[in-house]
């Protein structure tokens, strides 16, 4: 079989280079396609279920939320184990899979199991399941925040949006804000009502989260003894509110050939609308709801804030799709948030605080770095050993014709570019197969040349290729088999090593079969076409200067072979005694250059309370 393909080869020479250069080709655009990342996504196959019911303290949420949606998902094919947490109006159930079950098959289970239970939930708690992201999803993050907070040194424009010169805000929309929360709630809206429905329209982007400030409520604060006078009930005010805040579609009118729609808007939309709702009706003179309540605008009990630099603002975060490329989605949400920016309102901003592509960038830059470095030595080494510039060029396309062949396998396995996958590539043992067949190939040209006294003909160069080649087979397929079978345990790995290290082997066995198959195919073709005229095959300084020195050694270590053998247990020893010393990681260590700072309290300590010492933090902090 082996016999077969080297002389298809050597007979179809040209179509093979042909061939091979198609596939690298393939190789370049598979490389566009290639998920890149900066580590391998290590996180397990699992979909969450969050439930809200703000009225449940923790304890009525297990026992009337968690419990009830916990206990339907048992049974569903491949669910490995199911964990919960219970907070006060909040339900979170995670079920985490098998790795080799379908992500939408199981969130698909799930929904059915969730739709069964629906029935048995307190009303008003309705679950949603979490995004299709992993905890590696968060690759983009920002601030909303204000120039120049409370107005500190911005352009004063009375009348017009932005700060005023009382102090207060004045929005697009109208509104005038002057409290704390007002503003925080400002960029709240800003940033779920502008900035995420833009984002979420990107490709890759799986969900867009937000944190801090307050989302935008109206409250109706009613006045008991004045609800007591005009003999009315909390009740009524609900049914007020409820009947007024609806919209009716009447269909449709035709007049002159053309058709309109009929609606009644009742929606209510501003605090005026609000107060003018009428609850009652007292001889004729209607009440209005301002008549026995307060209307404004109020904050939510929120769960969570955020801040920087000693200011309240708001972070966002966009969540990948799992399996994204992390590079490619966060560099389109970059570039949308730079047009984002530029439609805010007045004086509110944007700042990036994350963006995986910094880090994919270092990761990638470093990977190239180490693989560019590792061609350049083999490639310097094989001119300099070999002593035939054609003859290494050729051996030296092995290593860009491998890495685009590999990249295609890797992109049809589903194995993401990183710092584990590709930094384990060694172009030695790449390299290896092709230079043996090429360094025999030119012993046989240049002694069947010295034989003869003259230049090959075509076909005795394609005979001497043929032999060296098959003289080289066996101990080609024997080392690579060797190293295969080095890295095949590797595959054995379950878990988070598995998930870790099992891109890595499979990578390196790819790259080794592509190499393989080019020593088979490319190398032989190669050689017969461009290794043509005299051939020279014979030691150069670096070899003579090697074999001077080493055989003296030889002939000294085989008259004094105990000596050696003991020498040789003694530094095994010793090495083992060092290993004891060195340092271990499970990965190599990533720079980000990013200090990440985190003040622990006490769990008991109020949200109200947590901000007011983060902002004295980060105000101590920035003094720095």
């Amino acid at each position: 079989m082996i016999e077969r393909i080297l002389g298809f080869s050597l007979t179809h020479r040209f179509l093979v280079v042909l061939l091979v250069a198609a596939v690298a080709a393939f190789g370049i655009r598979s490389l566009q396609l290639l998920p890149i990342d900066a580590v391998p996504d290590i996180t397990n196959n699992q979909v969450q279920i969050n439930t809200e019911a703000s009225s449940l303290s923790p304890f009525e949420i297990e026992m009337s939320v968690t419990f009830p949606i916990e206990t339907s998902l048992a049974g569903i094919p491949g669910l490995e184990y199911t964990r919960s947490l219970s907070r006060n109006g909040f339900s979170q159930v995670t079920a985490v899979f098998n790795d080799d079950v379908d992500i939408y098959f199981a969130r698909t289970q799930v929904t059915e199991r969730i739709s069964q239970v629906k029935g048995v939930l307190p009303a008003g708690a309705d679950p949603r399941m979490g995004a299709v992201s992993t905890g590696l999803g968060e690759i983009y993050m920002w601030t909303v925040h204000f120039d120049h907070p409370r107005g500190k040194g911005a352009e004063i424009k009375n009348g017009q949006p932005g700060w005023q010169s009382d102090g207060s805000y004045l929005t697009p929309e109208g509104l005038r804000l002057t409290k704390d929360f007002e503003l925080a709630m400002y960029l709240r809206t800003v940033q779920d009502w502008i900035i995420r429905p833009q984002l979420k329209g990107i490709a890759g982007v799986a969900e867009v989260d937000s944190i801090g400030g307050y989302e935008q409520q109206f409250h109706v604060q009613p006045d008991p003894q004045k609800l007591l006078s005009f003999g009315l009930s909390f009740s009524d005010v609900i049914a007020a509110l409820e009947k007024n805040n609806s919209g009716v579609g009447a269909g449709y009118i035709e007049q002159k050939g053309e058709s309109y729609t009929v609606r009644a808007d009742g929606r209510l939309e501003t605090l005026s609308d609000i107060g003018n709702v009428i609850i009652a009706n007292k001889n004729g003179v209607p009440v209005f709801l301002k008549d026995v309540a307060e209307v404004g605008i109020g904050r939510e009990l929120r769960t969570g804030s955020a801040s920087e630099d000693g200011n309240e603002v708001v972070v966002g975060t966009a969540m990948m799709l799992k399996g994204g490329n992390s590079r490619i989605v966060s560099s389109l949400v970059d570039e949308k948030m730079q047009s984002v920016g530029k439609a805010l309102p007045p004086d509110i901003a944007i700042k990036t605080v994350l963006n995986r592509t910094q880090l994919v960038d270092a990761t990638v830059k470093t990977v190239a770095k180490n693989l560019a470095e590792g061609a350049l030595l083999v490639i310097v080494i094989l001119f300099v050993m070999l002593g035939n510039l054609r003859a290494a060029l050729i051996t030296a396309l092995v290593i860009p014709v491998t890495m685009m062949m590999t990249l295609t396998g890797m992109l049809e396995a589903g194995i993401s570019a990183n710092l584990m996958s590709l930094g384990a590539l060694d172009f030695g043992l790449i390299v290896d197969g092709a230079v043996i067949i090429t360094e025999n190939a030119l012993r046989r040209l240049a002694e069947r040349q010295h034989h003869e006294g003259r230049l090959l003909t075509l076909h005795e160069r394609l005979l001497e290729v043929m032999v060296a080649s098959k003289e080289m087979i066996q101990p080609t397929v024997f080392g690579q088999a060797i190293i295969i079978t080095v890295y095949l345990p590797l595959l054995t790995f379950t878990g988070v090593e598995g998930k870790m290290f099992e891109p890595m082997g499979l990578t390196v066995i790819i790259a080794l079969i592509c190499a393989f198959v080019l020593s088979l195919t490319f190398v032989p073709a190669m050689l017969a076409i461009f290794v043509t005229g005299r051939v020279q095959e014979k030691d150069n300084f670096i070899i003579r200067t090697a074999k001077a020195r080493y055989a003296p050694i030889l002939r000294g270590a085989l008259s004094e072979p105990r000596f050696v053998m003991v020498s040789a247990v003694g530094l095994f020893v010793f090495s083992l005694l060092l290993f004891t010393r060195l340092g271990q990681e499970f990965i190599p260590q990533l720079d980000e250059k990013n200090l990440a700072m985190q003040a622990i309290r006490i769990p008991s300590t109020s949200l109200a309370q947590s901000s007011d010492m983060q902002l004295k933090v980060e105000r101590v902090v920035r003094s720095f």
